[in-house]
Order: C-alpha cells, then structure tokens, then sequence
C-alpha cells in the first residue's frame, strides 16, 4: 500500500530538496512538497548573508511540488504574517488522507496547516528545531504562557512530532509530549554528496589546496557560516592569537554582517594567516571540507542544530564546538571525535585547538570517527522513521 506525504516549507531549502528527491524514488510513497515562497529558488537577497543567494544545486527537480500562492501584503519568510497562502486549505481539503510534515510554528500558514490537516483527518506531524536550553533562558512568567499556548493548544493538534536530537526531544518532554508520540529525525545533510569529494591522499587534498588558493603546507582550520552574532566568528579570530601562525590558517568560509569587525581585528593584529571566503555556493562547499583538518563551530544557543558540523563529519574532519551550539550533545563525542568548550570561553577553544594543530595522528583518528557517527544522521535513517508513521 502506497503511503502519501504533504510536507509544508516556507520554501526550497538545500537540506530538505535531496531527501524528497530520494522519497519520490521510492516506489511504496507518494510525496507531495508545498512550499508558501519562491525564496532560494529564484536570485534574491539574503539578509544574513548580506548578498544575492541562488543556489547552484537543483532544489525542485526529481520530485512532486506545488507552489501555493501567497496573498500576504508583504511577503516575507522573516515574519510570522509574511506567508499567507489560503490555498493550502483547500488543498488539504482535496487531498486523500495523508500524512502531513509540517515544518515548524514560526509563520501563521503553519499554526493554519496543523489545525485545518487535523480537522481535515489527515496525519499531522510537527517538525521543529527548538532546543530545551533556550526554553531554559526564559522567565517562569514566558515559561508558563508558552507552555500554555504551545503544549495546552496547539501540541493538542498534533499526532506525532519529529525530533531532531536530543536537545529538541527534550523540549518536546518539557511541553508534556510523551515518547509515544516522538519520532526520531535525526537532522541530516545530503552524505552521499559529500563524501564524493573526500580525498584518497594527502597528494590529491594539497591539489584541492591549490585550485582554491589555500596554504598547502599548514594545518587548515576551517569555519563554515554566516558572519553574525548568533556565530560568534569573532571568537575563533581572538583564539587564533594563540595558536603558531606558521603551522596553521585559519578559513573562515561564509559572509555576513561581521566581516567589517573581522577585517579590522585582521589588519589590527597583522595576521597573514586568515582567510575570508566571502559566499560559497553548494557546489564549491565540499571542496573546502575537503582541504581542511580541523573543524570548528563557535555558535550560540540560537544555533538549534549547526548542519555545517554534519558536512564536515562527512569529510571525517575532528571537531571542536561550543557546547552550546545545538548538535553538540549528538555529535561530539568527547575525546573521540571532538572536543567542546565553554561558549565565549577563547582559551579553552585555543587549547583544544593547539591539542589539534600539533597531533596528526589524533585529527585522523578523530575525523575517521567522525566518519562513523555521521553514517546514522542520514536521510535513509528520516525516512526509514517516517515510514512507521500510522497512515491516516
């Protein structure tokens, strides 16, 4: 028996697109994606890389999607009243019984989508990135609301959530969800794409060096994100004061609002050995994971998961990550593929860093276990939780 999906996204996402891609192949589902916005499909500005963004890998090919129109006065996938697209009732309406993914509560068209696909009859499952350790930072009073809007109301439309890891199931317990209704969804990037460019040797990753004008004979420290606050890049430059300047570089692969702030602490402390990218398309990404030895995620709690870290596990870099960041608790092993360090703490991230520079031997075997632990973050493992879903 053919089991349908609809899943609803503000818009085409470069995570998401490869994973449709792989259900439509799968001949015991149907899979239909809405998406509220052509943003990411189309040249358009986005405001926390700073730029024009249209990515260069396909992200409508290969699978059933349906853009649904959006009648909000001012558009926008940065505002809750910016995706306004009433069609989509009346195609849940129309739709036999399916299993519905929503992706979120953070536009109005979501909350629409849970209650009108539960009233409709077709399974509604939640998908959210929430971690429990920014609920922790709220005041009781923000607490008590929240969790009567969230887990008395709008969780009671819902049949089963998806989490992501840990930091999310957790959430989930924290809004009085039990584990009958939570299903594993490991959060994941497209592996097998990545893994194509992992270097057979030392000889080809120096050429990969070459074609994209880093130093060959250093150990690359790479960094893999948009230049804000959320980020904090400006960590990573203040721990690299500490490290030997002849014997590693720092890559700072991204763009954003801080490369004004990055540049002058660069020419303020004379550094030669750190390098901004400006934006990377998709395509050219992996070739970076694949130069580097090292990687490293500064982030804050904001940072609900950090699917950059997935990337480079797939290229079997080590890892260093703010114990903040939101994937930590799920992708770092301490000691085994990685290490974490107090948020804002720059000596301590030096530190584990100069443990890195200094020991072949250890980043190899740290990144081969990387390697290892990233194979169960993979679309295979979404979709393979996605098929026990109960069809409506």
């Amino acid at each position: 028996m053919t089991k349908r999906f609809i899943f609803l996204n503000s818009h085409p996402i470069q995570y998401f697109a490869p994973m449709y891609q792989e259900m439509a192949e799968d001949e015991s589902l149907d899979v239909t994606v809405l998406y509220c916005s052509r943003q990411s499909a189309e040249v358009k500005l986005d405001r926390q890389f700073g730029v024009n963004v249209a990515w260069d890998i396909p992200l409508l090919e290969g699978y059933n999607h349906v853009f649904l129109k959006n009648h909000a006065p001012w558009p926008s996938i940065y505002s809750f009243w910016g995706l306004q697209n009433w069609g989509l009732i009346r195609h849940l309406w129309k739709a036999p019984k399916s299993v519905l993914v929503v992706n979120g509560w953070q536009f109005l068209i979501n909350i629409v989508a849970i209650v009108a696909g539960k009233a409709l009859g077709h399974t509604v499952c939640l998908r959210g990135e929430s971690p429990i350790r920014l609920e922790t930072t709220r005041s009781p009073r923000a607490l008590f609301f929240r969790k009567i809007a969230l887990g008395k109301i709008l969780f009671r439309f819902v049949d089963f959530f998806l989490f992501l890891g840990q930091q999310n199931k957790k959430f989930y317990h924290l809004y009085g969800i039990n584990d009958a209704q939570l299903i594993p969804s490991p959060y994941s990037v497209d592996n097998r794409r990545f893994r194509e460019y992992q270097p057979a040797n030392e000889t080809e990753k120096a050429e990969t060096r070459r074609t994209l004008n880093l130093p060959a004979d250093k150990v690359l420290i790479l960094f893999s994100g948009k230049y804000m606050p959320k980020k904090h890049p400006m960590d990573l430059l203040r721990a690299s004061l500490q490290l030997p300047e002849d014997k590693c570089a720092i890559i700072m692969m991204g763009e954003g609002e801080l490369r004004p702030e990055m540049e002058q602490f660069i020419r303020y402390h004379k550094r030669n050995n750190i390098v901004l990218t400006g934006f990377i398309n998709q395509a050219d990404i992996p070739r970076y994971y694949a130069a580097a030895d090292i990687f490293v995620m500064c982030s804050d709690a904001f940072e609900t998961w950090g699917l950059s870290v997935n990337e480079a596990m797939n290229l079997a870099l080590p890892l260093v990550l703010s114990g903040e960041t939101g994937c930590s608790e799920d992708l770092v092993r301490k000691g085994e593929n990685g290490f974490t360090y107090p948020l804002g703490n720059v000596d301590v991230l030096a530190e584990k860093l100069q443990l890195l520079v200094a020991n072949a031997e250890l980043r190899q075997k740290m990144g081969e276990q990387s390697l290892r632990i990233v194979e169960t973050y993979s679309y295979e493992q979404v979709i393979s939780h996605l098929k026990t879903i109960p069809h409506a």
